[in-house]
């Protein structure tokens, strides 16, 4: 994950980006997609390597997910119920 510094952390925070989509009550269910998505396509200058550069971006932000936030999930519960 590209941890950015805390100062483009808090201009993201002060910019209010998570909250104006917190605000919209974005859920994950098309939501979150239609937003990347329109985001790419209006967004990213057109060329490879840019479209390639920015699913890079979504397949890292992918990997922490699974490596961060699901693993621990997955080894609370195997505590929880049992190893299959």
């Amino acid at each position: 994950m590209p941890y950015i510094t805390e100062e483009r952390r808090d201009e993201i925070e002060f910019n209010g980006v998570l909250d104006a989509l917190d605000s919209a009550n974005i859920k994950v269910n098309g939501d979150l997609n239609y937003i990347l998505f329109k985001y790419c396509k209006d967004h990213i200058v057109p060329g490879y390597n840019n479209y390639k550069n920015f699913i890079g971006e979504l397949n890292e932000c992918i990997t922490e997910i699974r490596r961060r936030i699901l693993a621990p999930y997955e080894d609370l519960k195997i505590e929880e119920n049992g190893d299959v």
